[in-house]
């Protein structure tokens, strides 16, 4: 007799979660990272090319920007060690300049007696200013109160928001000459826009997060050696795809998120001439405002159901132009950073420029790549990086070049005008970073988005419930905002049963003067607040 088996088959293991990550930056990546970990199939989409390093005509290294990294940068630190990355120079201090020369210069605070913050910056920077008179520098005092109260409520939060910072300087009677001299020029080159044309909810997050929650926090390193996309970003990605988990495709056109019923099914982009359609499970956008328009457009359907994107889309950006120029003589400065403000000649933009061979002295082939001047020399190399750019943009390479070294340089360092440019190249950037607008927050992308399946990620997000001790336009945010992405699909049941909560590091705790100061704060704004009075400048 014939016996048969009524064993069962073994059961075969689910097919992996697809996830489509948009944008190919710091959330983005961080989010393919969070969500390979999760064994998840990542397909991150970037219209650019982040595994190719950009390079000038003459194939030397170029860079959208120099971005610093500052102290309390815990989990960008945690992946470099991760990635057995050494990239960072040692802290350096950065001098501010105007029409009549330096203007004050920023120091490295870990090397000064520690003091609670905001004494102890107060203290170490004391002699810092060389024009600004110390009733005008008395006058910040003001702001830390705005400070402290800024998050008592998010109806505070909210109406602070609706205020321009420069509303608010005026109301906290903040001097005109340290507004000018110093606010002016710092925001520019932090937030990228002058006060008037900045969220004062937002300003004041920033000069929290990096003047006042710590002694130590305004702190800033560079890179020793190349640039952001080729020390960091490339190994990055490279350690992603390792995982076999992550693919990268660079010159990819996201054309539209297919929605159906209340989910986005699938992603259509274009790579060349070429649609392609990929079945997904979830989807992370990590784009800034130009990139969420461009997805937007072409995604009518979904445009209509999910208003919150549709509001992040109407939000806009500020052009950047970034100019790097190599010398045929050595220029010494006393700090490796500067800041130009206040100059006619900028025409409204902001103004930075950075000693290449000072903070890459090591590595001055790599910067010259393998040439050198007419002369056989190789003298200093310069990145210098314009924000609010719209004014300075339309002006021919060669005028804004001679901008630089006819005009703005020699009048922070004289010797500038003595060196001739041996190469140089321009770049524009439209509408390259967030603008962080009165009245913005509200419709900046949620990280939780009304689509089930659907989060973002970037520095410019709401993170809701997930939020970060990170603030502003600011790398780590980015980058834990991509973690945080794929923590809230995992929570939303999209990567299945199997998920569980990836680790996000927090910055270190504040200081007790200011926990103190907001627990007072609010206490009596508390009690304020319930007989109807509350705080009179943000009424």
């Amino acid at each position: 007799m014939l016996k048969t088996s009524c064993a069962p088959a073994p059961a075969t293991a689910p097919a992996p979660k697809r996830v489509a990550v948009v944008g190919a930056g710091w959330g983005g990546l961080g989010a393919a990272k969070a969500l390979a970990a999760q064994g998840v199939e990542v397909t991150v989409l970037d219209a650019g090319q982040p595994l190719v390093e950009m390079t000038t005509a003459s194939g030397k290294p170029f860079d959208l920007g120099q971005r610093g990294f500052w102290k309390d940068y815990p989990n960008l630190n945690a992946l470099g060690d991760e990635l057995g990355l050494d990239p960072y120079t040692e802290f350096t201090e950065s001098s501010f300049f105007g029409p009549e020369g330096l203007e004050a210069t920023a120091p490295v605070f870990s090397g000064s007696m520690e003091l609670p913050s905001p004494l102890g910056q107060v203290f170490a920077s004391f002699d810092r200013f060389k024009r600004l008179p110390l009733a005008d520098r008395a006058s910040i005092a003001g702001l830390l109160y705005a400070m402290v109260d800024l998050n008592r409520t998010p109806e505070t939060f909210a109406k602070y928001d609706r205020m321009s910072a420069h509303e608010l300087f005026r109301t906290m009677r903040v001097s005109e000459r340290l507004v000018e001299d110093f606010l002016k020029p710092t925001l520019l080159v932090g937030l990228f826009k002058p006060p008037e044309e900045l969220s004062a909810a937002v300003t004041m997050e920033l000069l929290y997060f990096y003047a006042l929650a710590h002694q130590t926090a305004f702190d800033v390193r560079w890179l020793k050696k190349g640039t952001v996309q080729s020390t960091l970003v490339r190994p990055f990605a490279e350690s992603l795809e390792a995982t076999g988990l992550v693919t990268i495709k660079g010159g990819c056109y996201v054309a539209s998120l297919d929605y159906d019923g209340d989910r986005v099914a699938s992603v259509t982009y274009k790579e060349g001439d070429a649609a392609h359609t990929l079945d997904v499970d979830g989807v992370v956008l990590a784009l800034g405002s130009t990139g969420m328009k461009n997805v937007m457009r072409g995604s009518p359907e979904l445009a209509k159901k999910a208003g919150d994107l549709s509001l992040a889309a109407s939000l806009d950006a500020i052009d950047v132009v970034a100019v790097r120029i190599w010398l045929d003589g050595v220029v010494d400065t006393d700090t490796p950073v500067g800041v130009l403000s206040r100059f006619e000649e900028l025409r409204g933009a902001g103004g930075t420029f950075f000693l290449l061979d000072q903070l890459q002295k090591d590595h001055l082939d790599e910067l010259w790549a393998g040439s050198t001047a007419d002369n056989g020399a190789r003298g200093s190399v310069l990145s210098c990086d314009f924000y609010n750019a719209g004014a300075i943009a339309p002006l021919s390479d060669d005028a804004i070049v001679s901008l630089l070294m006819d005009t703005l340089l020699p009048r922070a360092y004289p010797a500038f005008g003595k060196v001739g440019v041996a190469d140089a190249c321009v770049r524009r950037f439209p509408k390259a970073v967030s603008w962080f607008s009165p009245g913005s927050f509200s419709k900046r992308p949620p990280l939780a988005t009304s689509v089930p399946n659907v989060v973002c990620a970037g520095d410019w997000v709401r993170m809701g419930d997930r939020e970060h001790g990170a603030k502003g336009l600011c790398q780590e945010r980015a980058l834990v905002s991509g973690y945080e992405a794929c923590n809230e699909l995992a929570a939303r049941g999209v990567l299945g049963k199997q998920a569980t909560e990836v680790a996000v590091l927090p910055v270190r705790d504040d200081e007790v003067a200011y926990t103190t100061g907001a627990r007072v704060n609010g206490a009596v704004q508390g009690a304020l607040d319930r007989v109807g009075l509350g705080s009179f400048w943000v009424r």
